[in-house]
């Protein structure tokens, strides 16, 4: 999708220039992480041009600020096109229903999902911790012959969306929860075979409950962000954890699954408790 071809005409030859070559579409909204300041004047017009050129798009936005707030949510101004944020992804076999701003979602991870539901075995039982409106546990339940997958998400609106595209997807295999893993999943008197972490920020503070819940020889997909130069930071923290609560781990592979910034990526390691 190559957005200058579709503004050639419309914008002067340095404003062109400044059109983002990366963004990123959920179901039908196309959301530019770094919109360049010397376009702002022009955002509206851009913003209609993609909407009118590019049929799946309804709605473009621009992200105003970071992910924030215990939840991790953006700042989205729509630019044009429909004045909604909610949508319908599709991914990997699944439909999910969301409100990009009121959700972490990232269209990126979708390969590193699918990674996962290829690696889950007949009859696991599954926990995703923090799992957002669902995507971890619907892309499992769909792709692999997985036995059972619990998923805990502290934020409500992430959580109705999950219940709900649990229906959309007529998955009956899928429990989710709402609330904090803490103090959840001590309550749940449950173990499973593979937990997964997908909070690159921070996980490590989640481990040793994680630890607690894992079976023997159990996996634990641990996600998080590091400096290509030193991965063996991840190594270390998981070490630190399994240590103090005299816990053995293996290894088994880090995965580069996104690119954060210069030199940084979000990978995952796979490990198995022993």
């Amino acid at each position: 999708m190559k957005l200058k071809g579709l503004l050639k005409g419309k914008l002067g030859k340095k404003e062109l220039e400044l059109v983002p070559s990366s963004f990123d579409v959920v179901g039908s909204i196309l959301i530019f992480s770094d919109f360049p300041k010397g376009l702002n004047k022009k955002e509206k017009m851009i913003g209609e041009v993609l909407v009118k050129e590019l049929k799946p798009i309804k709605t473009v936005c621009k992200k105003t600020g970071k992910y924030s707030g215990v939840y991790r949510l953006p700042k989205l101004k729509i630019l044009a096109g429909e004045k909604t944020k909610e949508t319908l992804h599709k991914e990997n076999g699944c439909l999910l229903k969301l409100d990009v701003e009121k959700v972490y979602f990232s269209t990126r991870s979708g390969n590193e999902r699918l990674r996962i539901a290829g690696l889950v075995k007949k009859n696991e039982e599954v926990l995703v911790m923090f799992s957002g409106c669902g995507v971890y546990p619907c892309v499992i339940s769909k792709n692999s012959d997985v036995k059972s997958v619990v998923g805990v998400e502290i934020n409500p609106t992430a959580h109705k969306y999950g219940v709900e595209n649990l229906k959309l997807n007529k998955l009956i295999n899928v429990g989710l929860i709402k609330g904090d893993v803490c103090k959840v999943l001590p309550k749940l008197g449950k173990k499973f075979d593979r937990i997964l972490m997908p909070l690159p920020r921070s996980a490590e503070d989640f481990l040793g409950v994680a630890l607690n819940v894992v079976k023997k020889n159990g996996i634990i997909h641990f996600y998080d962000f590091l400096n290509e130069k030193d991965f063996e930071k991840g190594k270390e923290k998981i070490k630190k954890v399994c240590d103090a609560v005299g816990k053995k781990f293996k290894i088994l592979r880090l995965v580069k699954c996104g690119h954060f910034g210069p030199g940084i990526y979000r990978v995952c390691l796979d490990f198995k408790v022993l």
